[in-house]
């Protein structure tokens, strides 16, 4: 039930659900109270007005991709550790895995193992059944590693974890299992890094931050005021810039709840 509320109740209050929601109770006063139904859809206006603003969409997300900025040479450890969140399964009409946004996660894994920075790649993540379901995204996230040249006997899986919490638990119980040493690079999303190395700390894990799927660059921070048309771009609403804002709350919105379970 945790896992299901904690996908639905933060739905009202993100910026696309909250003006919803704001309109909705605007609906029902209208008649008997067209000045407070006014004030409720202005409201609503203001709070899709600024969630979908380029400004603050990016503001958001830089205060937490650059949180753990990526070190010029990442150091040995004994796994590196992907988390999932990353691909989708091969389930028609897909004729194979397909990666989304946040693959970039399994690129940097196989990346770095490749590059020899451990001898282990363990990959964390299961599926929701009433999210699309599908198998375990662990056994994707493999399938994609191998192809890149990861030998099958350097990769672990945690196919049950369906949430950063479980990620940290399982990687914990295979390092253990494994006689691994808890010292692992972590890769996962920048946006998502902050929460991931709170929970892997806390359940003991020595975990240095390798993230990727970086949103906001230097030169796109650069580029925001370097013209009247990207000023312009950036003020007036986008369905992109909402989704980053979204993104970016649902991490803060994480924080606190993780925080007040304990899990951090």
């Amino acid at each position: 039930m945790f896992l299901f509320l904690s996908k639905l109740l933060p739905i009202f209050i993100y910026p696309l659900g909250l003006s919803c929601l704001l309109m909705l109770v605007a609906l029902v006063i209208l008649w008997k109270r067209p000045r407070w139904a006014a004030a409720v859809i202005s409201l609503a206006w203001i709070i899709l007005l600024l969630g979908s603003n380029g400004l603050v969409a990016q503001g958001l997300v830089r205060s937490l991709e650059w949180q753990n900025l990526p070190a010029a040479q990442l150091p040995q450890a004994d796994a590196i550790v992907v988390l999932g969140g990353a691909v989708k399964p091969a389930i028609s009409p897909r004729p194979w895995v397909d990666v989304s946004e946040a693959g970039d996660r399994i690129l940097h894994g196989a990346q770095l193992y490749r590059q020899g920075k451990a001898p282990f790649l363990i990959l964390s993540g299961g599926r929701i059944e009433w999210k699309g379901g599908g198998p375990a995204e662990s056994e994707d996230l493999a399938k994609i590693a191998e192809t890149m040249g990861v030998p099958k006997d350097a990769i672990l899986q945690d196919p049950t974890s369906l949430n950063t919490h479980e990620n940290a638990v399982n990687v914990r119980k295979i390092l253990d299992s494994q006689g691994i040493r808890r010292q692992v690079l972590l890769v996962t999303s920048a946006m998502h890094m902050p929460r991931s190395l709170l929970i892997f700390k806390r359940q003991g894990i020595q975990a240095t931050p390798a993230p990727t799927d970086f949103l906001v660059s230097e030169q796109e921070l650069q580029e925001i005021n370097s013209s009247w048309q990207s000023t312009l771009l950036n003020i007036i609403p986008d369905a992109d810039n909402l989704q980053q804002t979204t993104r970016a709350l649902k991490e803060y919105i994480g924080l606190v709840v993780y925080r007040l379970r304990g899990w951090l």
